[in-house]
């Protein structure tokens, strides 16, 4: 599901505690008693997904969460096909009970994408937005991401891009810059909530890179 901390206590396979929780003005997705995704992240994920749409027309999405990139995704006039992998049935339920009716391009299915992305068809999306609750652990993992990220790349059509979630820290990110040689990145101000807990500071500049397939 999605996430824009590496704090989140969630690893694949694992059934914690998710809760919507709206309280003060804020919209938190907590999993594991950790903030997820917060709905302040809105412009982002919306600057995120409006990226990626400038690169084809059939989009992968890893995460989730509020449903926020992928409705804005599926909801592009480019978009043909838009697909999300979910780790977790209470989050779909959540996204569902707040958006009875999605885009009929929009499809949400269930799976572990560190499994599920060796299964994917060569060369056959345009694009991948990566936002997945992971455990400290996963994101540090060497060789797990020796593994993913060459398969990744091959799923991709020529010209196609992976964009993960974006960073508030400038500063490429070691897990795929080995498998891209050409990387967009665009700067956007962003202003979290008091509470957030997952960002370096309530407010500066937040990092959207987008890796090219040549």
């Amino acid at each position: 599901m999605t996430s824009t901390s590496t704090n989140t206590s969630t690893r694949p396979g694992a059934k914690p505690d998710i809760q919507l929780i709206e309280q003060n003005g804020e919209v938190t997705l907590s999993i594991g008693g950790e903030q997820a995704m917060q709905a302040w992240e809105r412009d982002l994920m919306w600057a995120s997904a409006d990226l990626l749409c400038e690169y084809g027309q059939d989009f992968y999405e890893v995460g989730l969460g509020l449903g926020l990139s992928a409705l804005r995704i599926a909801q592009n006039p480019a978009t043909r096909r838009h697909t999300v992998l979910e780790l977790f049935d209470e989050v779909e339920d959540l996204f569902r009970a707040k958006h009875p009716q999605v885009p009929e391009n929009l499809t949400v299915e269930r799976g572990d994408f560190f499994r599920r992305i060796f299964e994917l068809p060569s060369e056959s999306i345009d694009g991948m937005f990566f936002d997945p609750a992971l455990d400290m652990e996963v994101w540090t993992d060497a060789e797990l991401w020796a593994r993913t990220m060459p398969e990744v790349v091959r799923v991709l059509r020529p010209g196609g891009v992976f964009i993960p979630f974006f960073s508030t820290k400038p500063e490429l990110r070691w897990q795929y810059t080995p498998h891209f040689r050409s990387i967009r990145v665009e700067r956007h101000p962003y202003t979290a909530y008091d509470t957030t807990e997952y960002t370096h500071g309530t407010s500066g500049d937040a990092y959207i890179q987008c890796f090219l397939k040549d």
